[in-house]
């Protein structure tokens, strides 16, 4: 696995980012409510046809580690099969077999995080930040994972708009939970710990803009993570084709080549 060494740095308290942190708490309920509101009818179809497509709940609550390394419950519309986690890994390609029909289509068009607006209106989330991730993948011990734990999760971070197709990222690969502990987990904690580094309520505006840009152009980068556009490509490329049954998909050498990179700054 690709290690992380980065400084640790103590942020001090001041009136401007005591302000910039009751800015972000204000937007996140306003919008998150608005939202909701807006997104009802939405999520009340979505909720229909999940439910006349498969046997199993409507919605899928996922423990992550959250502020501080507290646990706690992630809203989404389930995507997958009930106890998917019980057949296979935490990291799901686009292409894996657990996915419903209707689950590949919330998937693909990210309506499958829209109950995540509960989350950020509860103050479990916030509508930036470092993604949450699954317990199991987080090592409190980390200086640089703890310092990340200070702050509350997000919906969307770099991270986030870094790897905005994960599931096609891990699409074809024998071990697509290898992968992401090995080239894109390294990739992510990088990234998210810079944020935390520069955080500011104009930062998160500027990530939310980017996150809409990055939606509706998939080949769009903003120049932050320009140094970053060709680590997953890399990384793919340190994998080569093997036989698995009928099909063709590839294992992992991690260690091929570092991936490093830093968030350009404006």
């Amino acid at each position: 696995m690709v290690s992380t060494v980065l400084p640790l740095t103590t942020r001090p308290a001041s009136a401007q980012f005591v302000l910039s942190a009751l800015m972000k708490r204000t937007f996140d309920i306003v919008v998150s409510l608005t939202g909701i509101v807006l997104f009802s009818p939405l999520l009340i179809l979505v909720a229909m046809l999940i439910k006349a497509s498969s046997p199993g709940p409507v919605f899928y609550l996922g423990s992550r580690a959250g502020r501080r390394g507290t646990p706690f419950d992630i809203w989404k519309f389930r995507t997958m099969i009930v106890d998917a986690e019980a057949v296979g890994g935490s990291a799901t390609a686009s292409d894996d077999p657990r996915i419903t029909r209707i689950g590949r289509v919330l998937r693909k068009h990210k309506v499958d995080e829209l109950p995540q607006l509960l989350n950020v209106l509860r103050g479990d989330m916030s509508f930036v930040g470092p993604r949450p991730e699954v317990t199991d993948y987080v090592d409190l011990k980390d200086e640089t994972v703890a310092q990340i734990l200070e702050i509350k999760p997000g919906i969307t971070d770099w991270a986030s708009i870094w790897d905005s197709d994960e599931g096609g990222t891990l699409a074809g690969l024998a071990d697509p939970e290898r992968f992401y502990l090995d080239f894109i987990r390294p990739v992510k904690t990088q990234l998210q710990y810079q944020y935390v580094m520069s955080r500011s309520f104009s930062v998160d505006m500027k990530i939310l803009c980017c996150t809409l840009f990055r939606m509706v152009n998939r080949h769009w980068l903003p120049r932050e993570l320009m140094s970053w556009q060709d680590t997953l490509r890399v990384g793919r490329q340190c994998c080569v084709p093997s036989r698995k049954g009928s099909g063709v998909a590839t294992e992992c050498h991690p260690g091929a080549g570092a991936l490093t990179g830093r968030v350009e700054s404006s």
